[in-house]
């Protein structure tokens, strides 16, 4: 996936071949690398559940502690947000309330004497992920209540960041469509670098066709029917909200 990435990249900013080539293809994939975790961010096309245990006694857990299974397998780095939690139990699982920080700190931390128990309230503190170099200290956490009194398996559903490509044997995470949109944001990115007019011009018509390829995808990834319910999807009343009034055909008649 990398060298197909590669070509449509050169072909965007019609880069001459060595030796009198603009960029190295050093920066080319840097640029590839950062143009796929922008997308797996925006378009929150990367959805997996990572499993994390509890420790008895201990509400917070970093997004870094989250398993997706083998990097170099499934193509996950790491968790960018949390969307759902819940805990195994028996043959099933059990759903945990997500609360706002603020709430949850009122209403579940704001207690001197808590009491250990099955966990049943989470709620996102800390955002972001951690990259493998920064490590746990500038990942995104989250805390539970009340404070486990077991060690239970926690399922979060968590929206993922990809691994970064390295060679064409590297697993590509982003689903297609999306991966079509990502050349378009690494020439953004490269014709940014050159820090011209012209060159600033290119970089925004780029930046433009990025974002009507992620609105393809997305479009195209959200089915007909009961499309609303999917994220990012159009809301059908954006009109009457925004005080828009379309004139009405037919027999019924209606505003102008």
């Amino acid at each position: 996936m990398l060298t197909s990435y590669e070509t449509d990249l050169q072909n965007l900013l019609q880069l001459p071949q060595a030796p009198t080539t603009l960029y190295p293809t050093a920066s080319l994939d840097r640029w590839i690398n950062i143009a796929r975790g922008q997308l797996s961010g925006e378009a929150e096309c990367i959805r997996a559940i990572g499993t994390i245990p509890t420790v008895v006694g201990q509400r917070a857990y970093n997004f870094s502690s989250i398993t997706f299974g083998t990097p170099s397998a499934t193509g996950i780095q790491g968790a960018i947000n949390v969307r759902r939690i819940s805990y195994n139990v028996g043959a099933g699982t059990q759903w945990m309330t997500p609360r706002e920080w603020e709430y949850y700190d009122l209403y579940h931390l704001n207690n001197v004497v808590p009491v250990n128990g099955p966990p049943t309230v989470w709620a996102q503190y800390a955002q972001g992920a951690a990259t493998p170099a920064s490590g746990s200290a500038a990942s995104g956490s989250f805390y539970i209540d009340p404070p486990p009194d077991a060690v239970y398996t926690l399922n979060c559903d968590c929206t993922c960041y990809p691994i970064t490509l390295t060679n064409d044997s590297t697993v590509e995470a982003i689903p297609y469509l999306w991966t079509d949109a990502v050349p378009f944001f690494a020439a953004y990115y490269a014709f940014l670098t050159a820090q011209t007019g012209a060159r600033t011009a290119d970089a925004e018509r780029m930046y433009g066709y990025y974002k009507e390829f992620v609105n393809r995808a997305r479009q195209a990834s959200n089915p007909s029917v009961n499309r609303t319910q999917y994220e990012q999807a159009a809301d059908p009343a954006s009109i009457n909200k925004l005080g828009v009034q379309r004139s009405m055909q037919g027999g019924g008649g209606g505003a102008q």
